[in-house]
């Protein structure tokens, strides 16, 4: 299930990438991420790659899951890769470019859940919060930098 969001935002791109790289920070302001774990990745060859362990919950069902994310602060882009969890793959960019005063914040992911009867529920649900979740980091924005 590929999806694209966007939206300008009245920051600067390297403040946005810097909210979005904060990966630790997130259950304090990200809806339904109740925890999230976050060390270098050993695989990796250079020091901007981690292993970010995210855990979720949508009611009463919970679910972590881990995800390989490259963060590089030249091309103002953060990739994660799930690696493990439910997902059958689960790939997404978070892209920001200087627009006028601002930002243009793009997301794109595509995913899919591994589990075919979960899926056919879960699906539309995890698509329809990233809208959501584009906004939490906009107003963490405006609460960080104000406006």
């Amino acid at each position: 299930m590929k999806r694209f969001y966007e939206r300008h935002v009245e920051h600067l791109p390297e403040q946005m990438f810097d909210i979005v790289a904060d990966l630790s920070d997130y259950p304090r302001f990200i809806p339904n991420c109740s925890a999230m774990q976050v060390r270098p990745d050993p695989q990796a060859g250079s020091g901007n790659v981690y292993l970010a362990k995210m855990t979720i919950f949508f009611g009463p069902i919970t679910q972590a899951y881990t995800s390989r994310v490259t963060l590089d602060r030249e091309a103002h882009t953060i990739r994660a890769k799930a690696v493990d969890g439910p997902f059958a793959y689960l790939d997404s960019v978070w892209s920001f470019a200087s627009e006028g005063q601002g930002t243009r914040v793009r997301f794109e992911i595509d995913f899919k859940i591994s589990n075919l009867l979960i899926a056919a529920v879960a699906e539309p649900a995890f698509a329809a919060k990233q809208e959501e979740i584009m906004q939490a980091f906009s107003d963490e924005a405006d609460r960080r930098f104000g406006l």
